[in-house]
């Protein structure tokens, strides 16, 4: 007979600052209490935790593991392993250029490049104003739109360096 794994119900401090203020902890809090069981739904914590605070520090992390009693080590290699989880704030807008071969073979070396020009920051960095991330990934799964790029949960495909300009314009006005 299998034993269920519940929630501890230990007293667990939670590291306050700015970006991880208290109310955020009480709706993960309240997440994972609500929770069966907790054996086997990291990944689904952790999604809810990047959901509630936008990125997973380190110091969330610990809590996370405190939280369940499993070591830290065990989140942070999960955080680290999987690429939608990010350790750093994102800007409003994430943008991701694919660079798997089909977008690669179709110039999306030159499309990344447009985006760090436009936006004025590298891949896996957030521009000072918090209103772009610029990512590149492995694959998107949409070859036969090669180049593509994502922007937040919209595909653009076919893009074009003459029309990234156009792409970055559309979210900062979308900003003012």
């Amino acid at each position: 007979m299998s034993k269920v794994t519940k929630p501890q119900e230990i007293s667990v401090t939670r590291p306050i600052s700015e970006d991880l203020p208290e109310d955020k902890f009480h709706q993960l809090d309240a997440f994972i209490d609500n929770m069966g069981t907790t054996k086997g739904s990291l990944i689904e914590i952790l999604h809810k935790a990047q959901d509630i605070f936008g990125f997973l520090p380190r110091e969330l992390q610990l809590y996370i593991a405190r939280k369940l009693g499993i070591p830290g080590a065990e989140v942070f290699g999960v955080v680290s392993f999987y690429s939608y989880f990010t350790t750093k704030p994102r800007g409003k807008h994430t943008v991701s250029v694919c660079m798997g071969t089909a977008c690669f073979v179709r110039g999306a070396d030159k499309i990344l490049d447009k985006f760090k020009e436009n936006i004025g920051i590298n891949a896996d960095e957030t521009s000072e104003d918090g209103c772009f991330t610029l990512r590149d990934v492995r694959c998107i799964g949409a070859c036969g739109l090669a180049p593509v790029v994502t922007v937040n949960d919209k595909v653009h495909g076919r893009l074009t360096e003459d029309q990234v300009a156009d792409v970055v314009n559309t979210y900062r006005r979308k900003e003012e």
